[in-house]
């Protein structure tokens, strides 16, 4: 089996977790995830299955969409409700300054990645690290926050709906905000709506996926390969062309019969088999393969 299924993970499980789930009810022996999602979150695990998963790094960037409800007057080592308490504060925030404070977070931003999170510092995960009780020095991080709405705010807890870019961390978000209020903050739920181009509409549970399986009905909700792709620009080449690029030959761009600019293409056979991915660099001397999706 290839192609791709959007997942909406339970609460209290690992994006991992997840994928084996979901590639073991489907009895696929080979599957990842296209960004993971912390164990308290729920919502849209994209995950590739079979050959699908030589794509994960090549899917097109694609803007992320978050709910999140916050709390304030709290802090902790993971910024997140389930860490350990670091401080308490009293709150003294009107929803007109949390307004305020909000709209300094919006456009482009630096970001400080948490200590609590699967980036690598000399192979090592940060989340390893800080469950040793070792704190190191990040790089800030430039992400872009497209939208930041407030809503639903009680006095000490709020709601968020973020649309943002890829690499964006909703927990430090959070943190941020309690920190230009001075009194902390928290995250206590998240859910994310959107990723890769795919939604939360569109997203099955795993029980769900199991009932669809008992029904003999997965086809309804793998997507292919192909669509996941449909941002790149397409070259269609000949049959010999095509046996090549399958063989991961790269092909002449003088035999392409037309001015291609830079960039990754979707590749198709003259029957329109998507045989995979190919780019086209500065030089333009060929179409060199970056991924081979179909066997023959």
């Amino acid at each position: 089996m290839t192609g791709i299924i959007c997942l909406d993970k339970p609460r209290d499980m690992t994006s991992f977790m997840a994928v084996k789930r979901a590639s073991r009810i489907l009895g696929v022996k080979k599957a990842g995830h296209t960004g993971t999602l912390d164990p308290m979150a729920t919502g849209v695990l994209v995950i590739m299955l079979g050959h699908a998963t030589r794509f994960i790094e090549l899917l097109p960037e694609h803007k992320k969409s978050y709910t999140a409800r916050v709390k304030l007057g709290i802090a902790t080592d993971t910024l997140d409700i389930t860490g350990t308490v670091l401080s308490e504060s009293e709150v003294n925030v009107t929803e007109e300054q949390l307004l305020s404070a909000s709209e300094n977070f919006k456009g482009e931003i630096l970001q400080t990645p948490p200590m609590y999170s699967a980036l690598k510092k000399d192979g090592e995960r940060l989340y390893d690290l800080a469950r040793k009780g070792i704190e190191i020095e990040r790089e800030q991080r430039k992400i872009t926050i497209e939208k930041l709405e407030i809503y639903d705010f009680d006095g000490i807890e709020f709601s968020m709906d973020v649309t943002c870019s890829a690499g964006t961390y909703i927990r430090s978000l959070c943190d941020d905000i309690g920190s230009s209020l001075g009194c902390g903050a928290v995250m206590t739920e998240l859910r994310r709506t959107s990723a890769n181009g795919f939604s939360i509409e569109n997203a099955v549970t795993l029980e769900e996926l199991e009932q669809l399986v008992s029904e003999n009905n997965t086809g309804s909700v793998i997507t292919s390969v192909e669509k996941a792709l449909i941002s790149y620009p397409e070259i269609t080449v000949t049959n010999p062309q095509a046996n090549r690029f399958h063989n991961g030959g790269a092909l002449d761009y003088a035999r392409l019969h037309s001015d291609y600019p830079v960039g990754i293409y979707r590749v198709y056979s003259p029957d329109r088999k998507l045989l995979g991915l190919g780019e086209i660099k500065e030089e333009k001397s060929d179409l060199r393969v970056r991924r081979v999706l179909i066997d023959k």
